[in-house]
C-alpha cells in the first residue's frame, strides 16, 4: 500500500480529531512496544541465515478520546520481522485505523474493529502478536441497547489479511436478552439467565485459481457461507452454566480437503467459586468448523472464528515444551480444573495457609468413517465427507493431568511445587513424531531478603519417552524493586541432542516505561496461545524490548 492511500484512507480520522478540542476535552493514550533481535549463525542447534543483522516487530498505538468520539490508530514496522512468522507478514505501514461514536445507548464504528460473539465460534477478531495474528475487520459495526438487558450488534467488512484484505465480505448480527431485567423473581432469587443467538454470513466469489477434482471438472463454490450460533447462560449464586452450539453450511477448503461436509460445534461448560474453592467442567465436539474469510488460505491468518481449546495455558518451560493446537478438522475436548485453599490453622493449611490446583485435559479425534455411507463413505475432494457417530471417539490428541501446591513456607520464602503427566500426539499436531510421553516435576521458590530485593529460582525435569528425551532447565531471577530484574536460565536437553539453551537477561523499569536486554539461544518449537499455535525456529544473538504505555 503506497504512503499517499495511507494519507486518503487516514484523512476522515484526522479530520475527526482535529475538529474534537471544538467540543470539550481530549485525552491522548497510547503504547509503542518493539522486541529486537540480532541473529547469529549457531550450526549447532541449526539456525536460519538471515541477511538482515536486525530483526524487528514494532507497534505504535495512538487513540485520541471525547466523551462522545474516539479515534485512534496504529503504526507498525515488520519489515524485517522475528524469526518464524509468515513471510506475508513483512512490510510496514498504518494498517488499524478507526473512528467510534457513542452517544447514550448507541456505539458506531467506522473502520478496523474487533468484535467477538459469543464464546467465538461463529465470530471473533482479536489481535495477538506472539502468534502474528491480527484479523480485524475493516468496516462498520454498530452496538444498540434499546432497552436494559438486551443488547444486539450488527456488523460488516472485509478482513485484513496482513498488509492487504480479503475479498471476502463477512457480515453478521448478534443478540443477547437477560431475563433477569424482565422476570423480576428471577434477580429476586440471585439468578441471572442470559439467551442469545448469532448469524454470520461470508460472501466470497470463486478463487482465481479454480480447484479441479480431475482433467474436466472443476468444485462449484458457495458464493455464500452461513453460520450460526445459539447459546444460553444461567447464573445462580456461585454456579455457572454455559451451554453453546454453532453450525455453519458448506464452505468447502483448503483446511477440510475441499469437500462439502456441514461444520457443527456443540459445547458445555459449568463452574462453581466460593471462597477458597473453585471448580470448573466443561466439553467441547467440533467438527469440520474451520471458518475462513478466504477458502485456499492454511497457516494461522483468515480465520473467522474461533474454537476454545480446554487445555491449560501452561507458564513453566517444560510443562509448554509440547503445547496442543485445535484440530479444526474434528475433536472431543474435555476439560475438569479446581482450586483449594486449605485455611490457616489447620494441619494442611498450617501457618499461612495451602493453595491446591488441580487440571485435566483430554483431547481425542472423532471417528471418522465408522457410519457406512454410500455418498459419504469417504473425505476426498468434492465429496460430502466423512458421517460420524456424536459420541463414538477416535484416537487420544492431548491430554494432560497436573497438580500444584502454592504455599508460603515462612514470613520471607514461598514455594510452588508441581507435577505434571502429558500425552502429546506428535503425528495428530505436528505431522510427525508418534506419542510423546512426559513426566514433569516443577519446584519454584522465591526468597524475600527485604521489601525491595528478592530472588526467585526454578528447578523443573521432563522424564520424556519419545521426540528427544529428557529435559532439565533452571533459572535464577534476581528482583531489586522499583527498577530492575536480574534472570539466568538453561534449559538442557540431556537426552539424544545435549544441548544447551541459555538465557542471560537485564531488565530495566521506570513508571510506564519498561526495557530489557539480553543475549542466549532459543530452542526450536511451536509458540501457543489459546489453542492457535506457530512455528518458532532456533535462534541465538542479542535481543532488546522495549515498551511505553501513556
Amino acid at each position: 500500500m503506497s504512503r499517499l492511500k495511507y494519507i486518503r484512507l487516514l484523512l476522515p480520522a484526522l479530520v475527526v480529531m482535529a475538529a474534537l478540542p471544538a467540543f470539550g476535552q481530549l485525552t491522548f493514550s497510547g503504547s509503542i512496544q518493539s522486541d529486537i533481535l540480532v541473529p547469529q549463525d549457531d550450526e549447532k542447534i541449526g539456525t536460519e541465515h538471515y541477511e538482515d543483522k536486525v530483526l524487528t516487530n514494532t507497534y505504535v498505538d495512538l487513540k485520541l478520546a471525547h466523551k462522545y468520539v474516539e479515534a485512534g490508530g496504529r503504526f507498525e514496522f515488520l519489515k524485517y520481522p522475528l524469526p518464524g512468522y509468515e513471510p506475508d507478514l513483512k512490510g510496514w505501514g498504518v494498517p488499524h485505523f478507526y473512528v467510534k461514536g457513542h452517544y447514550k445507548n448507541v456505539e458506531l464504528t467506522v473502520g478496523d474493529y474487533y468484535e467477538q460473539f459469543g464464546s467465538g465460534l461463529v465470530l471473533r477478531t482479536y489481535e495477538e502478536r506472539s502468534l502474528g495474528i491480527d484479523n480485524a475487520l475493516r468496516g462498520a459495526r454498530l452496538a444498540y441497547k434499546p432497552v436494559d438487558g438486551v443488547s444486539l450488534k450488527a456488523l460488516t467488512g472485509k478482513q485484513r489479511y496482513y498488509w492487504h484484505h480479503n475479498d471476502a465480505l463477512v457480515s453478521g448480527v448478534d443478540l443477547e436478552i437477560g431475563l433477569e431485567s424482565f422476570i423480576k423473581s428471577l434477580e429476586a432469587h440471585d439468578t441471572r439467565i442470559m439467551i442469545g443467538g448469532s448469524w454470520v454470513n461470508k460472501h466470497e466469489k470463486d478463487d482465481k485459481l479454480p480447484i479441479f477434482v480431475d482433467a474436466t471438472h472443476k468444485l462449484n463454490f458457495p458464493k455464500y457461507v452461513n453460520a450460526w450460533d445459539a447459546r444460553m447462560n444461567l447464573t445462580h449464586g456461585g454456579f455457572n452454566v454455559l451451554a453453546e452450539y454453532a453450525q455453519k453450511s458448506q464452505d468447502p477448503s483448503f483446511d477440510n480437503g475441499y469437500h462439502y461436509g456441514k461444520g457443527t460445534v456443540a459445547m458445555l461448560s459449568a463452574s462453581y467459586s466460593k471462597k477458597g474453592m473453585s471448580l470448573l467442567v466443561q466439553a467441547k465436539r467440533s467438527e469440520n468448523m474451520a471458518f475462513r474469510s478466504r477458502r485456499s488460505m492454511n497457516g494461522t491468518s483468515s480465520f473467522i472464528n474461533f474454537l476454545p481449546p480446554f487445555t491449560h495455558d501452561q507458564t513453566y518451560a517444560l510443562p509448554a515444551q509440547y503445547p496442543y493446537a485445535t484440530q479444526f478438522d474434528g475433536e472431543w475436548a474435555f476439560q475438569v480444573e479446581a482450586g483449594y485453599t486449605f485455611k490457616k490453622g489447620t494441619a494442611l493449611g498450617g501457618k499461612y495457609g495451602t493453595k491446591v490446583k488441580a487440571n485435566f485435559s483430554h483431547v481425542r479425534g472423532l471417528c471418522q468413517g465408522d457410519i457406512k455411507d454410500p455418498v459419504r463413505e469417504n473425505n476426498i475432494i468434492g465429496s460430502y465427507g466423512y458421517k460420524t457417530s456424536f459420541f463414538k471417539m477416535g484416537e487420544v490428541y492431548y491430554q494432560d493431568i497436573d497438580v500444584q501446591i502454592d504455599k508460603r513456607m515462612t514470613r520471607d520464602f514461598s514455594l510452588v511445587l508441581m507435577y505434571m503427566n502429558q500425552r502429546y500426539n506428535m503425528t495428530v499436531v505436528e505431522g510427525h513424531g508418534g506419542m510423546v510421553v512426559s513426566n514433569i516435576l516443577v519446584a519454584d521458590g522465591k526468597y524475600k531478603f527485604s521489601p525491595k530485593l528478592s530472588l526467585r529460582c526454578e528447578l523443573q525435569y521432563q522424564f520424556c519417552k519419545g521426540d528427544q528425551g529428557d529435559w532439565a532447565f533452571g533459572l535464577a531471577e534476581l528482583s531489586w524493586a522499583p527498577h530492575w530484574m536480574f534472570t539466568l536460565s538453561d534449559m538442557w536437553n540431556c537426552g539424544e541432542t545435549k544441548t544447551h539453551f541459555y538465557q542471560a537477561l537485564v531488565t530495566y523499569s521506570l513508571k510506564s516505561h519498561r526495557i530489557q536486554a539480553g543475549y542466549g539461544r532459543t530452542d526450536a518449537g511451536y509458540n501457543c496461545s489459546g489453542g492457535v499455535c506457530r512455528w518458532v525456529p532456533a535462534t541465538r544473538g542479542f535481543t532488546l524490548s522495549y515498551n511505553y504505555t501513556f
